[in-house]
């Protein structure tokens, strides 16, 4: 047991282990080079059916096609490619899974049916076809293996973006993401209209059906576009709102996410079924509180079977397509008809760092949950530990210190004597990592006042110390490789004691800060709160004792340090807990 002010008995080194948050970690879903959009749904003989967008070439080339793959063992194996549409066909893109209480199995998609053919854009700078034409479903009746030969076009009007867009009206330009919900008897299905070729404006709108879920004849659904009038559902700023995917509140209302330019996802509720929205504001972790950061990326949510929610996104504030690599999540709570976000997790990573990882899907089966996502030429899927996402739905409610891989606890009093032993630090690599968390008071602080110095004569290991604008700063080094990182700026609220952790991720290679419970995400200033380190930085052992600078003393009033890199959630329970 590790009592306040003594020093921790060193557990053992964890040792590396595979880190299934790496998605090299996951298994793949078949495809023939190009794949996106890997959406799976169960189907009534308990397997999974996985519908996505495939093709020989790159994203938008012609061959492109939409097709389903059936996996009787929870993903680990698949069957071969089954065609919804043929690759010779027109192009057929952007496939959307839903099944119905009769088993029927529905998909939606973008079907070049008038066969505009890339030699018509080239005067527009591109050759695309991916994205023109209708958008039609088909259905299978016996849980994908075979697919209805007739296709049916959903009723898209024509609105005020299709009669501007780059071709006068006479193409219409669309796509969606996710899947369709099921909000009492009615499925509502998000999609994108596109104004500028290939994508410069765009405006987000849904099709609702009130009987596609007992109508056995399919050219007897009705389908309603929404919402009502001429114009979609737009961003705050600038010309892009697309990607919108939503899922249904526990009073009936509608919340829907969607992606933009301007560094955070928008968000919007309706509680008309889709027929008018709230005036489109950027997605806050709670209302009125801070800004969730994302790029123009795939901002995706779900419904989860215990009625709460979660969120993938990317967590930084780049307004271009880049930026996907780690993915995380958040988990939301309903409360009095809106969702309030938990601080994010990472999800999964990509070792390498210009990895784009997008549109995932959630599956949820006997308690358990899975992950896909793609980055263009594989599609994987990964089972997702149900303590992460549980622990996501009860921050706030756990208020204890985590003790699992805590080397180093030291009060005041301990801290007094100038020095710490200091216990042997993991190794950065896959699988592990490092916490320092410390308790204390920041009165206008010099610039580099040292507060914790865990360097050796020719500077291995570690020093957390002041930096500019009231932030607090970790370097570290093996003696050649070095890096650094800084919380943002710590609030201005004299005499209080705040509490900083700095968490070293060797897996994704990530340094990021927490402060009072709340993770860094680089405010008004910096578009990421968390940076990355170099692969060759492994050994941070400095292999002298800790040292405690005999003036920032005064401040500080304890410190931990763990053999791990705590989640975000074990960290708000820490800061929960107090400084004893």
């Amino acid at each position: 047991m590790c009592l306040p002010g003594s020093l921790a008995a060193a557990p053992p080194a964890p040792q590396p282990t595979p880190d299934p948050r790496n998605i090299r970690h996951g298994t793949v879903i078949p495809d023939e080079g190009y794949c996106d959009q890997p959406y799976v749904v169960i189907t009534r003989d308990g397997n999974w059916l996985c519908t996505l967008t495939t093709g020989r070439g790159v994203e938008g080339q012609p061959g492109q096609h939409v097709v389903a793959t059936i996996s009787a063992d929870k993903g680990r194996t698949w069957s071969p490619l089954i065609d919804i549409e043929p690759a010779d066909g027109p192009e057929a893109s952007w496939v959307m899974p839903l099944v119905t209480p009769s088993s029927r199995v529905y998909v939606f998609y973008d079907y070049n049916g008038d066969r505009d053919t890339p030699v018509h854009m080239q005067t527009l700078g591109g050759a695309r076809a991916d994205m023109l034409g209708w958008y039609v479903y088909k259905f299978s009746d016996d849980n994908g293996r075979t697919w209805s030969p007739q296709r049916y076009r959903l009723p898209v009007r024509t609105t005020e973006i299709d009669r501007y867009n780059s071709f006068g009206g006479r193409i219409e330009m669309l796509w969606g993401i996710g899947k369709p919900i099921i909000a009492a008897d009615t499925v509502i299905l998000g999609f994108s209209k596109i104004g500028g070729y290939v994508i410069n404006w765009s405006e987000g709108w849904f099709l609702v059906s009130d009987n596609i879920l007992t109508e056995p004849d399919p050219a007897r659904i009705t389908w309603h576009m929404r919402p009502e009038g001429d114009i979609g559902v737009q961003p705050v700023l600038g010309p892009i709102s697309e990607e919108q995917n939503l899922v249904p509140l526990g009073d009936g209302s509608l919340y829907t996410m969607y992606r933009t330019v301007e560094g955070h996802p928008c968000h919007a509720y309706s509680r008309d079924c889709a027929r008018s929205w709230t005036l489109p504001a950027y997605a806050e972790y709670s209302p009125g509180g801070r800004r969730i950061k994302h790029p123009r990326a795939c901002p995706r949510l779900w419904k989860t079977a215990n009625g709460n929610y979660l969120f993938w996104f990317h967590n930084n504030g780049q307004k271009s397509y880049e930026g996907r690599n780690p993915a995380w999540i958040t988990g939301g709570i309903e409360k009095q008809g809106r969702i309030h976000w938990s601080q994010p997790e990472i999800l999964l990573y990509d070792p390498d760092p210009a990895a784009r990882i997008s549109y995932p899907d959630l599956i949820e089966q006997d308690g358990r949950y899975w992950i896909t996502e793609t980055q263009k030429t594989v599609a994987r899927v990964h089972e997702i530990a149900p303590t992460l996402l549980t622990s996501l739905w009860n921050q706030g409610k756990v208020k204890q210190v985590t003790r699992r891989g805590l080397l180093v606890d030291a009060g005041s009093d301990r801290m007094a004597a100038g020095s710490i032993p200091l216990p042997r630090l993991p190794e950065l690599r896959e699988g592990q990592g490092l916490t320092i968390e410390a308790w204390l008071r920041f009165e206008d602080p010099p610039v580099d006042r040292v507060l914790l110095d865990a360097r050796s004569a020719v500077g291995k290991g570690f020093v957390l110390k002041t930096a500019a604008n009231r932030a607090v700063r970790i370097e570290f080094s093996d003696g050649r490789t070095g890096a650094f990182w800084d919380s943002d700026p710590l609030p201005t609220t004299r005499g209080r004691l705040h509490h900083v952790a700095c968490i070293v991720d060797a897996g994704p290679r990530i340094i990021m800060f927490m402060v009072d419970g709340v993770l860094c995400d680089g405010g008004d200033t910096r578009p990421y709160g968390w940076g990355l380190f170099n692969p060759a930085l492994v050994d941070v052992n400095p292999g002298a004792p800790m040292r405690i600078d005999g003036a920032a003393g005064v401040g500080l009033h304890r410190v931990r340090i763990y053999n791990r890199a705590l989640r975000t959630s074990e960290v708000i329970g820490n800061n929960l807990a107090g400084e004893g």
